[in-house]
C-alpha cells in the first residue's frame, strides 16, 4: 500500500468527507495521522487535510484491521510499515542490477513478510484460545443441563423439555 501524489483528476476529500466515506470520526483520522499510520495526500491553502482515493483505501484497511480483526494500532502500524517497505524494496530491486544488493533486498523482504506472518499467526492463536474457552464454557453448561434433565426425568410424572 503506497501513497502516490494525487493527479489533477483525483477528487480530494476534506477530513469530514473522508470520515463519512469510511465510517470513522475525524478525531480517529487525526489520531491515525499522529500515530504515523496515515499522511494526507495534500493540504489546501487553508491548511485543511485533503485525502485521495489511496488515503481512503488505507483508512478502510486500518479500520478493517482494527474493527474486524481486532488488531492493535501498534500491530497495524507495523503491518503498514512492512507493506510500505515491501513496495520500496520491490522498486529498488527493479532498479538495481547489483546481485549482492538484490540478495540483500530479497532477504529484507522475506524478513518483513516473516514478521507479518508471525503477527497474523499470533492473532489466530489468540482468537483460537478465545474460541476454545467459549466452547469449554458451553460444554460446562451442557453438562449442567444434562444433569438437570437426568434429575427431572427421575421425578415421576415429569419429562425433560425438548431443546
Amino acid at each position: 500500500m503506497t501513497l502516490t501524489t494525487p493527479s489533477s483528476t483525483d477528487r480530494l476529500l476534506r477530513i469530514q468527507e473522508a470520515s463519512e466515506e469510511v465510517g470513522l470520526t475525524p478525531r480517529s483520522i487525526r489520531y491515525y495521522e499522529e500515530r504515523g499510520l496515515l499522511e494526507p495526500a495534500a493540504r489546501s491553502e487553508g491548511a485543511y487535510r485533503l485525502y485521495d482515493a489511496d488515503d481512503i483505501e488505507r483508512l478502510r484497511f486500518i479500520k478493517g484491521l482494527r474493527d474486524d480483526a481486532g488488531f492493535s494500532l501498534s500491530d497495524i502500524g507495523q503491518l503498514l510499515e512492512d507493506e510500505s517497505a515491501r513496495a520500496r524494496i520491490g522498486a529498488r530491486f527493479r532498479e538495481t542490477t547489483d546481485l549482492d544488493e538484490r540478495r540483500t533486498l530479497l532477504l529484507d523482504g522475506i524478513g518483513r513478510i516473516d514478521r507479518q506472518v508471525e503477527t497474523l499467526r499470533s492473532k489466530i492463536e489468540r482468537l483460537q484460545g478465545m474460541v476454545d474457552a467459549a466452547q469449554a464454557r458451553r460444554r460446562h453448561l451442557m453438562d449442567h443441563l444434562d444433569e438437570l434433565d437426568g434429575r427431572i426425568a427421575a421425578v415421576p410424572g415429569h419429562a425433560p423439555t425438548a431443546s
